[in-house]
């Protein structure tokens, strides 16, 4: 009897483990964003060398304490640089003052990769391309910025300046300005988020009717401003794989592509802009010509969103791969707002469940770095007794060759 009775009590005890723990996935991509324009998530403000370091092996411990396995981080958040380059002044965000090295001197972005990579982390390097002055006039801009330099190259859309995504010599410095990351720095992947051409300010038009009738295409202004950003995506990719083909090359862009209502290959949504119409950014060629290794669509939504479901663009996206990898982008932020949604512990696990169920989605990224501080909605519990109890393996890119060991 007290055999059987052994027995009949494991059997339980499988049973209940198999009902409250997740499936444990063998590989899968779990990475978080850590945003430095404005300091959103690093570096403090007025912060010693010694506390920016403390401050970003936190938040690195925390996230791997969560079963966290990539970092991506901002080091090119507006035509400036949190590594010593070449090409473009010290960040502000870094020092307080553009152009203006820290003090004992170091180099962030080398410190931030080896402190990732002693955590067994993959650690991408997120650059903003185009955006040049965050904010006219609250500024600082460094004598030796390209602003002071070669201010043909700029535009003014609001209160932002931007590099003219059309001037061939722009995108050939955004390639520069990468290949000399790629080059000096041990990456595991080069990563762009959702801003391209700049989110529509009303009806305010974009300044680049000059440049188009210069430019004697014959496209449309829509498909042309869609070619020049494209033209720098293939370049890209060209140049990333040219000096390390085995580092990736991945986009984080907005949630949807196009809605069904303007293309039969886009989603059910309802969104008021696209990737494609208003950011003139065509994430499905990119994806179908192989020029990015993976796509991070920014779904900020919860489950049964009314215009832009979460569910239904998980589906969408696992869809619209072409054999590349998804990996979504979940708003935990969100929680600190007042919808109701998100303040519910069952968001993030169930959108956690959704991407698992679909084969042809590979993993997940959560903006923000900071907004795991508080333990929102219990979510760190979560992943670290349940979804991410046991580390997760990152998916292989069978397209590329394997990273040489160091």
């Amino acid at each position: 009897m007290t055999s059987i009775r052994f027995i009949l009590t494991g059997l339980v005890f499988t049973f209940l483990c198999n009902c409250c723990f997740a499936q444990q996935p063998e590989y899968e991509f779990r990475g978080v964003w850590i945003a430095t324009v404005l300091g959103i998530d690093w570096p403090p403000q007025k912060a010693t060398v010694a506390e920016q370091k403390a401050e970003f092996i936190r938040q690195l411990d925390l996230h791997k304490c969560n079963g966290m396995n990539a970092i991506i981080a901002q080091v090119r958040p507006s035509g400036d640089a949190f590594y010593p380059s070449p090409y473009e002044p010290w960040s502000q965000w870094l020092t307080g003052v553009q152009g203006r090295a820290p003090v004992p001197f170091y180099d962030p972005l080398a410190f931030m990769i080896q402190e990732t990579h002693k955590r067994g982390m993959e650690f991408h390097a997120w650059l903003n391309p185009y955006r040049a002055e965050f904010r006219i006039g609250a500024s600082s801009i460094a004598s030796d910025n390209m602003i002071r330099k070669r201010p043909d190259w700029f535009v003014t859309y609001g209160t932002t300046r931007y590099f003219n995504p059309s001037n061939k010599q722009v995108q050939q410095f955004v390639i520069d300005v990468v290949k000399d990351i790629v080059r000096r720095y041990d990456i595991d992947g080069i990563h762009m988020d959702d801003y391209f051409y700049p989110y529509p300010i009303g009806s305010k038009p974009f300044p680049d009717d000059y440049a188009y009738k210069k430019s004697g295409t014959t496209l449309s202004k829509a498909d042309w401003r869609r070619s020049n950003v494209d033209s720098m995506i293939r370049n890209l990719d060209i140049a990333i794989k040219g000096i390390k083909p085995w580092c990736k090359f991945g986009i984080s862009p907005f949630a949807v592509w196009r809605n069904a209502s303007q293309d039969p290959a886009g989603s059910p949504t309802k969104a008021g802009m696209t990737n494609y119409d208003d950011l003139y950014a065509d994430i499905l060629l990119w994806l179908k010509m192989g020029w990015i290794d993976y796509v991070t669509p920014q779904l900020y939504r919860e489950i049964g969103d009314h215009l832009i479901p979460y569910e239904t663009m998980v589906d969408w996206w696992a869809k619209h791969s072409y054999g590349r990898h998804v990996y979504i982008g979940h708003g935990i932020y969100r929680y600190y707002e007042t919808n109701a949604n998100w303040k519910k512990p069952s968001q993030i696990p169930q959108q956690i469940r959704i991407l698992r169920n679909n084969p042809r989605i590979q993993g997940s990224v959560y903006f923000n770095s900071k907004s795991f501080d508080k333990n929102p909605a219990g979510w760190n519990d979560s992943l670290r007794n349940n979804y991410y109890r046991i580390p997760a393996k990152i998916p292989p890119m069978n397209w590329l060759p394997k990273k040489p060991d160091n």
